[in-house]
């Protein structure tokens, strides 16, 4: 219990820096100088295309309770987005991702946003954050950290692409903005 309770604490720190640190330029824009400092980007871990396995699969429910299988989407590009409704870096990616999914949702292509339910006061938190912000892709529940366990995303927001094949491409380790989702996911097949 302690552990978890520690980890919590560092990933919301952590969000609260990235957070911090993503919206510095937007809150208190600077003089225009010659050479203006661009953002930034989220930490990105590209694998290597030979002799990958398929990404881990795994089976869990939406707020509806629909069950979704990641090997079931096969076929499809994915986009796995481990988030939580008090991490501000991923509330600050979502409006990006939603108009993203918007555009590509029927050019193959999905987003699962895995929330850390466990780090949650309740699912209540969870619905009312889907409708503030009128998110329309999936958003499945790993309510016993199972999903977290295997994939182990280094703080929150965490995304992983995994391809047509199953096969994961890229881990990136911060929120993401629309230009660099569209970047990603036409980088795979």
């Amino acid at each position: 219990m302690k552990k978890i309770l520690i980890s919590l604490v560092l990933l919301g720190l952590i969000g609260w820096g990235v957070y911090d640190l993503y919206f510095q330029e937007k809150k208190a824009p600077s003089k225009p100088t010659q050479v203006q400092q661009k953002q930034p980007a989220p930490a990105t871990t590209e694998f290597p295309n030979e002799q990958l396995p398929l990404a881990p699969d795994f089976t869990l429910k939406t707020l509806e309770g629909k069950e979704v299988t990641l090997s079931e989407l096969r076929g499809k590009k994915v986009m796995l987005n481990f988030w939580a409704t008090w991490c501000p870096p991923c509330r600050a990616e979502m409006p990006d991702m939603e108009k993203f999914y918007k555009e590509y949702k029927g050019k193959n292509v999905e987003i699962l946003a895995i929330n850390f339910t466990t780090a949650e006061k309740s699912h209540k938190d969870v619905e009312k954050f889907v409708k503030e912000f009128g998110l329309t892709f999936p958003v499945v529940l790993d309510e016993k950290n199972i999903v977290n366990d295997i994939y182990q995303p280094q703080g929150i927001p965490n995304s992983f692409f995994i391809d047509s094949k199953g096969v994961a491409q890229y881990h990136i380790i911060g929120p993401m903005t629309y230009d660099s989702l569209v970047e990603r996911i036409n980088s795979i097949d």
